[in-house]
């Protein structure tokens, strides 16, 4: 099976590949769609689908994946602002108490669909105001680490578990749960 990934950065093609073992992945740069900083889950999650979408038709693969990481709020019943316009929820996410780094995948054969998302990590406060205040994460955590393309390493998921969890284990829980519908016979 051939699988494109929308992405040139190499830690989200080798989580594609850690979920596809016998195939051939290959990384396509293709846009998302969204903002370079997606803010909250609905944004995330589109931005993912676009990656997957555009990554299918760069060439004859059989799956197209898309893997998007921002960050996100949770409110007391759940998903902050879930179902309001992506405007209202970057609002709303970024004035939750609490920023979390998220990360939704998306794999689809240009017919079928799964999405499904990885692990959520906190934000430092430091890093939180920062976000809240228009910066980037990714060039943040270079900032604070004081290292250059973290986003392409560790990933600030490695840097807030000391290296328990990384990027690349992180995106592969994610893409995991998006390629669901393409491992089970139960969807």
């Amino acid at each position: 099976m051939r699988i494109a990934v929308g992405s040139g950065n190499p830690v989200k093609r080798d989580a594609t590949a850690r979920v596809f073992p016998e195939s051939t992945v290959v990384a396509e740069s293709v846009p998302s769609g969204v903002a370079e900083q997606p803010i909250g889950h609905d944004e995330t999650r589109t931005g993912a689908r676009n990656r997957a979408d555009a990554a299918l038709r760069t060439d004859a693969y059989d799956l197209g994946v898309g893997i998007e990481g921002g960050v996100a709020g949770f409110g007391e019943g759940g998903v902050t602002a879930l179902g309001e316009d992506v405007g209202s929820e970057r609002r709303s996410s970024l004035e939750s108490h609490e920023l979390f780094l998220v990360m939704w995948a998306a794999v689809t054969d240009g017919e079928r669909w799964g999405v499904g998302a990885g692990p959520s990590l906190s934000l430092p406060a430091s890093i939180a105001d920062r976000v809240r205040d228009g910066e980037e994460l990714g060039p943040v955590m270079d900032d604070v680490l004081g290292e250059s393309n973290v986003a392409k390493k560790q990933g600030a998921a490695g840097a807030f578990t000391g290296g328990l969890m990384t990027r690349t284990d992180a995106l592969d829980a994610a893409v995991t749960a998006a390629a669901a519908p393409f491992l089970s016979e139960l969807y």
